[in-house]
């Protein structure tokens, strides 16, 4: 009788067992509520560069799963681009997405991440600087200044940037001078500076201002964005490579009290996904600004490569700008003398091993190579 009872309560302590293994090998469903964050960017809908916002949003949302989903709207869906910040901080939008040179007006220092010539560094080695060199508590710090309570994230180191659409193409740096001329950040005081009359206009405004005769050239960024925002349409010829913004790369903004909330694990869900945006990012602008670019020559664009003289008269100016916003501003200074030593250390490892690709490219391409 004492072996039959034992025997009853071995099989239903290994039925319950197998009960709770089946439930343990069942997949788990998250039951987490999920947070929902209003972004705008400060781009238009048709442009890339909100195309690289809602890129950045959907890896977020991915590898979130339901707990975290980020909503992106174009340039004046809540906020004029240029009121981004102050709606981030605010709370009246949970993030943003666009470049600090837009934030210049707060503080000059801001539009050192990306306008001018950073002592030699393309977009990639400024946003190592951020990362590795002191460039993220610099940043930190601005903002904490402006008592503007925002969590920044970097990322997406944009290719060099055309001098410009002319009407008429410029070959010498007195070509500028009373030039009605469309830039941002600190590319405003430099072209000032070699004469030219500056009108920082947002993204979506450039081509308008430009077809009423507001602005007499402008430049925004590449070819797939200028393609689509018109520029073709209202000038015909673009120069290529500039110092004014050769360095400058994307910003992923949010709410702090919003994004402090969040759990520990969905803000690293965050952070490595501004990570993983800008690896891809910088691909996709690989092939899509290449592909555009040769869309835009078949149609009947000329491109010209912006003359030295006009290049080297640009740090001429960059020189006296820097000069001036550092006895005016203690903080430029600090940033820029933090750029200076990585640039310094950076830019000679650079440039001491890499060769010269574009030595290989003429090598397979030159009209030399096609008849060989």
């Amino acid at each position: 009788m004492t072996d039959s009872k034992t025997s009853t309560r071995r099989r239903g302590l290994l039925k319950g067992a197998a009960v709770a293994a089946g439930a343990m090998s069942a997949p788990m469903v998250s039951t987490a509520q999920t947070t929902s964050l209003r972004f705008q960017s400060t781009w238009p809908a048709k442009d890339i560069f909100h195309e690289y916002a809602q890129d950045f949003a959907k890896k977020v949302n991915d590898m979130a799963g339901n707990r975290l989903k980020i909503e992106v709207l174009p340039a004046g869906a809540v906020v004029p681009a240029f009121q981004l910040l102050d709606a981030v901080a605010k709370g009246t939008l949970d993030g943003g997405h666009g470049v600090i040179a837009y934030w210049y007006g707060k503080n000059s220092a801001l539009a050192l991440w990306g306008s001018g010539p950073a002592f030699g560094m393309d977009a990639n080695m400024i946003l190592a600087w951020h990362k590795y060199g002191g460039g993220k508590e610099l940043l930190e710090e601005v903002y904490k200044s402006l008592n503007l309570d925002v969590v920044s994230y970097l990322y997406g180191p944009m290719p060099t940037q055309p001098l410009g659409w002319f009407k008429k193409p410029v070959a010498r740096a007195e070509d500028m001078k009373g030039l009605k001329f469309r830039t941002v950040g600190l590319a405003v005081d430099v072209f000032t500076d070699m004469g030219a009359a500056v009108n920082p206009l947002p993204g979506g405004e450039i081509v308008p201002a430009l077809d009423r005769g507001l602005i007499d050239a402008a430049e925004f960024n590449n070819a797939s964005s200028d393609k689509v925002l018109g520029f073709p349409d209202v000038a015909k010829n673009c120069m290529l490579q500039s110092f004014h913004q050769s360095g400058e790369q994307f910003e992923v903004l949010f709410n702090g009290p919003k994004v402090r909330a969040l759990p520990t694990e969905l803000r690293s869900v965050i952070e490595y996904a501004a990570e993983a945006a800008s690896a891809d990012m910088s691909w996709k602008a690989i092939d899509r600004n290449s592909k555009d670019y040769e869309d835009l020559k078949k149609s009947g664009i000329k491109f010209y490569k912006t003359p030295d003289p006009i290049l080297r008269a640009q740090l001429a100016s960059w020189d006296k700008t820097i000069a001036k916003k550092s006895e005016e501003n203690p903080t430029f200074k600090k940033v820029l003398d933090s750029q200076r030593a990585f640039a310094q250390r950076a830019g000679q490892w650079q440039n001491d091993y890499s060769v010269d690709f574009k030595m290989a490219y003429n090598h397979y391409f030159s009209r030399q190579a096609k008849k060989s």
